[in-house]
């Protein structure tokens, strides 16, 4: 049993019912296909911008470089939490093409507009600015690495900053399903529509075999954004893929059905683990809960069922992560509760 992430899975069924279905047909490569145009149509609909854009990248890592590099200047750098996926776990992605990483202090993986604000007015106060890394933009994790979510008017409030300073607003959604799909959210795909200027809809952690689809409320923000796609490795020739996934997962709200699964079966653990006296290190409302852990126990637990390390708490605890997914089974959470 592996409880170590979202994406150990191959596929959701329905798409690959679909993949094989329409696997010997022959279409125009790097999105202009009919599946491509059609997943597109219905991703602007569900966020309530139909004259927005939709991009359609191969995986997470990719989409972050890319757009980041995309929206900066070569002396710009962006403005992130210090637990960002950006800073912490890209493997230096962004200071690769160019670009420094401005980190803020969060409180649960999150900052907020007032932090955003305060650095801004520092940095221009500065008279010495000019010589310095200038913030390009802001971006944000929604989940974020610790499962947390932004509420709308915090997304509203970071954004009305980043339009003060005319700066543009990323939300990275590599598992933007599981947030969308959380008990007591007021984020949507629309209010992501209108409180940021990019943002992408995670796929690979969400049941697709790889892709995410970028999309730009606003059209012509990135201009020739699809050259710089295939110029920083994230364009698939075979660009039907991603869009029949896509297709496919926006199709009766397949997206929001099989996240929403992961996050009844992560309140389920949730509600176990306390039951069972672990200590939670703080409330995740989505599919990923970390509990301090005593490190005897997390050796002892180890060699029952796989799940991942987190982060060092103190020389006897370590912070732990169980991830349930859009394909957890029951019968394997059951088996995990009963270890525990």
């Amino acid at each position: 049993m592996k409880f170590n992430c979202d994406y150990m899975e191959g596929v959701h069924p329905q798409i690959l019912k679909r993949l094989v279905e329409t696997n010997l047909e022959q279409t125009a490569g790097y999105g202009n296909d009919p599946y491509c145009a059609s997943a597109k149509k219905k991703i602007l609909e569900a966020c309530e911008c139909p004259d927005g854009e939709v991009h359609f990248l191969v995986g997470g890592t990719q989409t972050n470089a890319t757009v980041i590099a995309a929206l900066l200047h070569s002396y710009d750098g962006v403005i992130a939490a210090e637990t960002g996926h950006v800073n912490v776990h890209e493997a230096g992605a962004i200071e690769y093409t160019g670009h420094k990483v401005l980190t803020l202090p969060q409180k649960d993986g999150k900052i907020n507009a007032e932090s955003v604000g305060s650095y801004l007015k520092w940095f221009y106060s500065d008279e010495n600015h000019e010589h310095m890394v200038q913030p390009g933009m802001v971006y944000l994790t929604h989940p974020t690495e610790y499962g947390t979510l932004y509420t709308a008017r915090e997304l509203e409030e970071i954004h009305k900053v980043c339009q003060e300073y005319q700066i543009p607003l990323f939300v990275d959604g590599a598992r933007l399903g599981y947030g969308l799909a959380a008990e007591d959210t007021d984020v949507t795909l629309p209010v992501l529509a209108r409180s940021c200027d990019v943002f992408y809809i995670g796929g690979t952690k969400v049941g697709a075999f790889c892709g995410e689809a970028v999309v730009i409320p606003k059209k012509g923000l990135i201009p020739k954004f699809f050259t710089t796609i295939k110029q920083h490795g994230a364009l698939l020739a075979k660009g039907r893929l991603i869009g029949i996934q896509f297709d496919t997962l926006f199709t009766d709200h397949l997206y929001l059905d099989i996240s929403r699964h992961a996050i009844v079966k992560a309140e389920k653990l949730k509600k176990a683990l306390v039951e069972k006296g672990y200590t939670l290190y703080l409330d995740s409302p989505t599919n990923q809960q970390f509990v301090l852990m005593e490190n005897r126990k997390k050796n002892e637990l180890l060699e029952k069922v796989d799940f991942d390390f987190f982060e060092n708490y103190d020389d006897t605890h370590t912070v732990m992560r169980f991830v349930t997914s859009w394909a957890t089974r029951e019968e394997d959470l059951d088996r995990l509760i009963e270890i525990l």
